[in-house]
């Protein structure tokens, strides 16, 4: 049902939705409520095709948690990798996709195990298609930056975040790991933290490198509706959905 709700709020669903709505108002002669309902669906899909919308509601997330350097961080018993692909790892969400620049969070993972920071990377998430986990994806990504195969281990259950949280715990309980720095995107650090934090796993945010930053772009816009934008709500809507449902369900 959460899901289901998630869907529906995302720009562009809710404006065609809205429109439907609208439509058979219009068609029952009640042209005032149908005015309005069909105002708002195009003003909701408008106001997040903005660059500042995302710049304003995805920068508050990102910067609850902010990036540091491996040095800077503490040591800890173990690395936590949470499954993602937030904006295709793309470096920011308002340049067009590039393979050659983008920075999936297991280099972050990477960064850390070189720099000492802890000695082994725990990868969490289940096989969302196919029967290829993301855990076993991220294992292979480390792998080819150098990172022995002794440091890794895969937890392949985990769907979602919460159960990112529950089935990664009973990983660390049975190795008496108790410290841990997380790793996952900027954006869903605040409920990955929440989530952890409700486990009893004392986390320690490493986030990757924000990735809803103003360009350098000179003819970059904050206020020209822009496709990348509208495209990247999805994603800041599921964070603020998904903080909202856990904290509902307890799971916060």
């Amino acid at each position: 049902m959460s899901s289901f709700f998630t869907n529906l709020v995302i720009p562009v669903n809710l404006c065609v939705t809205l429109l439907i709505v609208a439509l058979v108002l219009f068609m029952a002669r009640r042209r005032k409520a149908a005015f309005f309902i069909a105002a708002s669906g195009l003003c909701w899909a408008v106001f997040w095709s903005l660059p500042a919308s995302s710049l304003w509601a995805g920068g508050r997330l990102e910067q609850l948690y902010p990036q540091k350097l491996p040095a800077e961080l503490p040591n800890a018993d173990a690395i936590v990798v949470l499954g993602g692909n937030t904006a295709n790892n793309r470096t920011n969400w308002f340049e067009p996709y590039n393979k050659n620049t983008a920075a999936p969070r297991v280099d972050t993972a990477a960064l850390l195990y070189k720099a000492d920071r802890a000695p082994i990377i725990i990868l969490s998430g289940a096989a969302l298609e196919g029967k290829t986990s993301e855990a076993q994806v991220m294992a292979r990504a480390l792998e080819q930056q150098d990172i022995p195969d002794r440091a890794l281990v895969l937890e392949m259950q985990s769907r979602n975040t919460h159960e990112n949280g529950l089935y990664t715990a009973s990983q660390l309980k049975a190795r008496h790991i108790s410290r841990v720095l997380l790793v996952t995107s900027a954006l869903h650090m605040p409920r990955a933290m929440a989530v952890f934090k409700k486990q009893g796993i004392m986390a320690i945010a490493a986030p990757a490198a924000p990735q809803i930053v103003v360009p350098t772009d000179p003819g970059f816009s904050f206020w020209l509706p822009n496709m990348r934008a509208l495209d990247a709500s999805r994603s800041i809507i599921k964070e603020y959905a998904g903080l909202l449902a856990y904290w509902v369900r307890g799971w916060i």
